[in-house]
């Protein structure tokens, strides 16, 4: 009994042990890198590598396909770019595409190319094979004042050099859209854009758009070029309809003054009416107080009704209205 207990504790450690060895050690990663050609050291690089936290897998099969490959990476600088956050076996994969396309591409400079956030890997398959890139709708308008709309596929391949702190694609794509907006705006007619659509692949691909990016432009083909709207008629158009409701307002304005002087006369010649009437009035008074005075005699009052009725008696030969009393 006692023996069956402590064989089966040394079975328990033993695999135990083995368990612990093996994750240290991997056996068969090393065997492989073995004969694939490539130098592993077990205790300073498998173990150190489990020591400091670093898959060995993640480092030495990288190294075993660049080594394959004819490419001579330093497995300390591999765990280096591991332990930075890089993508080790993506950069092992780009060294090996661009060593096969004739590419001069360093370890240093695709290590930071990969830190800095970029595939390095498509940037070497984008040198080789370049990229179309398709340009929304640009709409524009000429000197005639007719709305122009065009699309564009821009050519480009990566630039391995202007990687790191080069602009992306947003760029490229705006800088286009905006040479493409700067020839149509300064063609004298659309028909010369119409006529010649090569013309703004040309003026455009002149200026340097790819200067600063990331990317070589290698041509930019327009691929749909059509009319929208006549630009100018519809500004002339909103021009006279702008002047038109000035020029209503002014009238309304001169009306309305023209209504409120008329009120104020009428309203000035109902005071000066009322004051007349008022003034009449008083004379039949004044006359009576003349009488009583005694400076108004009885034949100086009919000398005055005399004048009263040959003044109307004149104004009704004259054809004029009495004044009513």
């Amino acid at each position: 009994m006692d023996f069956t207990v402590g064989a089966i504790i040394i079975i328990f450690a033993f695999i135990i042990f083995l368990s612990v060895f093996t994750y240290f050690v991997p056996i068969g990663l090393w065997i492989t890198a073995y004969f694939s050609g490539v130098k592993v050291r077990i205790i300073r690089d498998l173990v150190g590598m489990r020591l400091r936290k670093v898959p060995p897998a993640t480092i030495v099969r990288p190294m075993i396909s660049a080594t394959k490959a004819g490419i001579d990476v330093d497995i300390n600088k591999l765990e280096a770019h591991y332990l930075a956050g890089g993508n080790v076996q993506r950069v092992v994969n780009a060294l090996i595409s661009a060593d096969k396309a004739n590419i001069n591409l360093k370890f240093e400079r695709a290590t930071a190319i990969d830190l800095a956030g970029r595939n390095v890997l498509e940037a070497v398959q984008l040198s080789v094979n370049p990229k179309v890139i398709e340009t929304p709708l640009v709409t524009a308008v000429a000197m005639d004042g007719i709305q122009v709309r065009a699309t564009s596929r821009v050519t480009v391949r990566a630039n391995i050099d202007r990687l790191v702190g080069g602009a992306g694609e947003e760029t490229i794509i705006a800088r286009v859209g905006e040479g493409i907006v700067t020839t149509i705006g300064s063609a004298k007619s659309h028909k010369q854009v119409l006529e010649n659509p090569d013309s703004i692949s040309k003026t455009v691909l002149q200026k340097g758009l790819d200067s600063g990016t990331a990317f070589e432009i290698l041509s930019i083909d327009i691929a749909d070029v059509d009319l929208g709207d006549n630009i100018g008629a519809k500004l002339q158009t909103d021009q006279a309809e702008a002047d038109k409701r000035i020029a209503q307002a002014k009238a309304e304005e001169r009306r309305v003054m023209a209504v409120a002087r008329e009120q104020e006369m009428k309203a000035l010649t109902q005071e000066m009416q009322a004051k007349v009437v008022e003034a009449e009035a008083e004379i039949p008074k004044a006359m009576a107080q003349a009488f009583r005075d005694g400076n108004l005699g009885v034949m100086d009052y009919y000398s005055l009704r005399n004048i009263q009725a040959d003044t109307k008696m004149r104004d009704t030969i004259g054809g004029e209205k009495p004044p009513t009393k």
